[in-house]
């Protein structure tokens, strides 16, 4: 297999997941809040309600008002949660409950790096092929893979609401391959989603590779 010039690599679930699960964070920051919820009950909600939000794309927003959109864009996502689950009306401060949940997942803790992935990047980098993190996820991203000691790895950083296009649109994978000088035969693109991730990329033109997890 010819080595290629460039490695994009999806975030969540391709180099690192959720400790425990989402709906365990939700439920044990709500309970600070008062609101007492299983995370058995909340996790299928908000992956629901996750599914069916639109993509994170912020089509004519200035650069400085994406956080807030990216900010926005999630609350919804956790009032529908909320709400699917019937304790919404328990929360006597919902702004401030969801400004500590939105925090913390900009942080290391809810998350852990796959046992592979540091392997995988230094062997990389031992053979100087380009790096970069392709993702749809928000502008948290940057705290978080300085926070899990991952960054150093990474010649670009490339996501939907900063480009305005979400996986599998070629647009993102265009404007990945641009930061790199690079063209779509040359780079190869690995992640979770078989239809965001692998079917995304080989539209796109570059290499996909699908990363199935087991955890």
């Amino acid at each position: 297999m010819k080595r290629p010039k460039v490695i994009f690599l999806d975030a969540v679930g391709t180099m690192f997941g959720v400790r425990g699960s989402v709906g365990e964070a939700y439920s044990a920051i709500a309970s600070r809040f008062g609101v007492q919820v299983s995370a058995e009950v909340v996790n299928p909600a908000f992956y629901q309600s996750f599914k069916a939000a639109p993509p994170p794309v912020f089509l004519g927003a200035e650069s400085q008002e994406i956080p807030d959109r990216e900010f926005e864009w999630w609350k919804a996502i956790a009032l529908s949660t909320f709400g699917q689950v019937g304790v919404l009306p328990q929360f006597s401060d919902f702004s401030n409950f969801f400004d500590e949940l939105y925090a913390y997942f900009s942080t290391a803790e809810p998350w852990f790096v796959y046992p592979d992935v540091l392997i995988a990047l230094e062997k990389w980098r031992e053979m100087e092929i380009e790096l970069g993190v392709l993702s749809n996820f928000d502008s948290r991203i940057y705290s978080v893979l300085q926070s899990l000691n991952l960054i150093e790895f990474f010649t670009s950083v490339t996501i939907s609401s900063e480009i305005g296009a979400a996986k599998p649109n070629p647009k993102i994978f265009a404007a990945a391959l641009e930061k790199h000088n690079c063209s779509p035969e040359e780079a190869w693109h690995i992640g979770d989603s078989h239809k965001e991730d692998y079917q995304g990329a080989k539209a796109a033109g570059l290499k996909g590779i699908f990363l199935k997890r087991t955890e």
